[in-house]
C-alpha cells in the first residue's frame, strides 16, 4: 500500500483522467453529482421537511445564523475533504502533498504513484470519514438545524462523484496499476499491453 516516487521499469500509461480538459467526462461527473444530490434531498424531505430550515419561530437571528453556519460549513467541508485525501496520501507514504483550487475543483495531489488498493483508499477516505461523522451529528442537532447538517452531508456524498467514478473505473483496470494523482487529473500506468 506504499506510494512509490519512481515509476518502475516496464510500466506505461494506459489511461488518464483530466476533468479540466475532458468536458464530456466533466459533464458526466457533475451530472452524477446533481443526481445524487436530488436522490438524497427529495426522499429526506418526507422524513424531515425542508421547510424546517426556513423556520423563523426562533427569530430572525436564529434564521440567519443557520444560513451563515451552512455557508461556512460547506466551505470548511470542501477544505476538510481535500485535507483527508492528503492525509490518506501521507498514510500511503507520500512525503509531499500539493493542495490547490482551479476555480471549479479543489484538489490534493502528489507526484507519487499509488497501487490500486491504496488509490481507492485515498479516493474514498473523505466521503467515508465525513459521511460517518455527519450521520452521527444529524442525530444530535435540533430539527431546525437538521437540514444544515444534511446539506453538508449532501455536499459530501454528491461532491464525491469524481471519487466514485475513478474508484469504479480503476477497479476494472489490471491489478498492477499505479496511479499518479497530480491534483487536477490522474495518469494510470501498467505493465500490461491492454486496458481491461
Amino acid at each position: 500500500m506504499r506510494a512509490v516516487s519512481q515509476l518502475p521499469d516496464g510500466y506505461r500509461e494506459i489511461y488518464s483522467v483530466d476533468l479540466q480538459k475532458d468536458k464530456k467526462l466533466s459533464l458526466l461527473v457533475n451530472g452524477l453529482a446533481i443526481l445524487i444530490g436530488v436522490l438524497l434531498a427529495v426522499p429526506m424531505h418526507f422524513v424531515v421537511p425542508i421547510y424546517t430550515l426556513f423556520d423563523m419561530s426562533q427569530g430572525l437571528g436564529a434564521y440567519f445564523l443557520r444560513f451563515g453556519v451552512l455557508m461556512v460549513a460547506i466551505v470548511a467541508y470542501m477544505v476538510a475533504h481535500e485535507l483527508i485525501h492528503g492525509v490518506a496520501m501521507k498514510l500511503c507514504g507520500t512525503k509531499r502533498v500539493k493542495y490547490g483550487f482551479t476555480g471549479l475543483y479543489a484538489f490534493a495531489g502528489s507526484a507519487d504513484y499509488y497501487g490500486k488498493t491504496a488509490y481507492i483508499f485515498i479516493a474514498l477516505a473523505p466521503v467515508v470519514l465525513w459521511g460517518v461523522v455527519l450521520l452521527v451529528l444529524q442525530f444530535f442537532v435540533p430539527t431546525s438545524w437538521f437540514w444544515v447538517v444534511y446539506c453538508v452531508q449532501i455536499t459530501n456524498l454528491s461532491g464525491a462523484a469524481g471519487d466514485y467514478f475513478v474508484t469504479v473505473r480503476f477497479s476494472r483496470l489490471p491489478k498492477d496499476i499505479l496511479v499518479q494523482d497530480y491534483g487536477v487529473g490522474m495518469k494510470v500506468y501498467s505493465r500490461r499491453e491492454e486496458v481491461a
